[in-house]
């Protein structure tokens, strides 16, 4: 009897092992390749949504545009809120960033 239960409790482990190693992760540091940041520039006074893709290891995508953290080069052009909103304040040129998993992408913008 306790032969059996140590070979169930050996098929339960295995099988929690396994699940483990191939459930829906979030994306770690190490599998994430690229991060794509794309939008539209505002003029000023408005404001528009960013987005931001990651690029796993295996070519799977995943949207960040939530979980990425953002900044602007130019805070005195363009502000970037924490869910990726660009809002112009004046003309000028500014580069948005978005870093997930400590991996940067870029978007280049010039506000008219």
């Amino acid at each position: 009897m306790k032969t059996r239960s140590f070979v169930v409790l050996l098929f339960a482990l295995a099988g929690l092992l396994a699940a483990a190693a191939c459930g829906n992760s979030p994306a770690s540091a190490t599998s994430v390749s690229t991060v794509t940041v794309s939008g539209v520039a505002p003029s000023v006074g408005s404001s528009a949504q960013f987005s931001a893709v990651a690029t796993l290891t295996g070519g799977v995508t995943e949207d960040i545009t939530g979980s990425a953290t953002w900044s602007s080069s130019n805070t005195a052009v363009v502000t970037v809120s924490a869910t990726g909103t660009v809002t112009a304040l004046a003309t000028g040129s500014a580069v948005i960033t978005a870093t997930y998993s400590g991996v940067a992408g870029t978007d280049s913008i010039s506000v008219p």
